[in-house]
């Protein structure tokens, strides 16, 4: 009876932290696959979050480097890329990870990617109060033209 009593007591203090804890919907998450000597390429997904958040870090232990991208048009019609600190999630709306948008720059690869081949991720949230959260998404490699040239 008393391991009973302890388990509910400790139950009750567990359950609401992780009732809290943030949930992400990831789908379609790909990466571009790489030939021989290409050694960065990005990766994509769809994320809709249950409340907003905001997707600030990306890791693999396939590279050293992950950064969050943007690609826009700026002035005189040319596209530019540049790292951003985070991408804002909406609670329940859509945010697409893109080729030409929102996206995951993976640099300095270890070794090519390549079609079929699942590749580990994990995407770092953070809620309006400040706590962080990881979670582990496999996207698939995928062939692809970059996006200026489809």
């Amino acid at each position: 009876m008393r391991s009973l009593l302890i388990c509910a007591a400790l139950s009750a203090t567990l359950l609401p932290a992780w009732a809290q804890s943030p949930k992400l919907k990831v789908e379609d998450a790909w990466v571009r696959a790489t030939v021989s000597q290409q050694r960065s390429t990005g990766a994509f997904m769809q994320l809709t979050a249950d409340k907003p958040l905001k997707l600030v870090a990306v890791s693999s232990p396939l590279t050293p480097m992950v950064e969050i991208h943007e690609m826009k048009m700026v002035d005189d019609g040319v596209m530019k890329m540049r790292a951003v600190d985070a991408v804002p999630l909406p609670a329940g709306q859509l945010v697409e990870l893109k080729p030409g948008g929102y996206h995951v720059m993976l640099m300095g690869l270890k070794a090519p990617l390549k079609v079929g081949e699942d590749v580990p991720l994990t995407l770092t949230v953070e809620d309006a109060a400040g706590t962080r959260s990881q979670i582990e998404v496999k996207a698939r490699g995928r062939a692809g033209l970059p996006h200026a040239m489809k």
